[in-house]
């Protein structure tokens, strides 16, 4: 069976619910490459959650230091991923990222973003748990970020897709 890699974003944010914003982006690519950038929060983002920060290793001074203003981000993502559908594992967030990235750039997002779940049948989802680990130790990720987390992702789905019993449907 052919197994195609889907394009899959990822965000790490400054924590969850009101005030949240996009930190990072990252995405894999379908010949397996992964790119991101961290994001130069603007003024108006405050808010910052320290267990966040604990969970993506990511501070207020790397951000500072390294991050890409939100044009830049959103300008780079259209041109990597114009006119394609890309999937996210944690789509009702993301997409509220995502969107808020590119209305603060004042750029119109040129790519779909959908729920991965559209892609995953019942037999994937049985096994996704154990078969993330393996891919984890497998890739050898020391880092939970974006693109490492999209690279994860991606694998564990082509993985999980290869091992679907014979007759599963999509």
């Amino acid at each position: 069976m052919t197994t195609t890699h889907p394009i899959i974003l990822d965000i790490e944010a400054s924590g969850f619910g009101k005030g949240s914003y996009p930190i990072e982006v990252g995405f894999a690519l379908p010949d397996k490459s992964a790119h991101c950038a961290l994001i130069k929060p603007i003024p108006e983002w405050t808010q910052w959650n320290l267990g966040a920060e604990q969970i993506h290793g990511i501070s207020r001074e790397q951000l500072a230091l390294h991050g890409k203003p939100v044009k830049d981000v959103a300008e780079m993502l259209n041109s990597h991923l114009q006119n394609q559908c890309v999937y996210s594992d944690g789509w009702g967030n993301d997409l509220s990222w995502v969107s808020y990235l590119f209305d603060v750039a004042e750029v119109t997002m040129n790519f779909q973003l959908e729920s991965l779940y559209v892609l995953l049948h019942n037999d994937q989802l049985v096994i996704w748990d154990e078969t993330r680990k393996s891919v984890i130790k497998d890739l050898g990720v020391q880092r939970h970020r974006a693109s490492s987390d999209a690279l994860i992702i991606q694998e564990t789905y082509v993985r999980t897709r290869q091992q679907m019993k014979p007759g599963s449907r999509l």
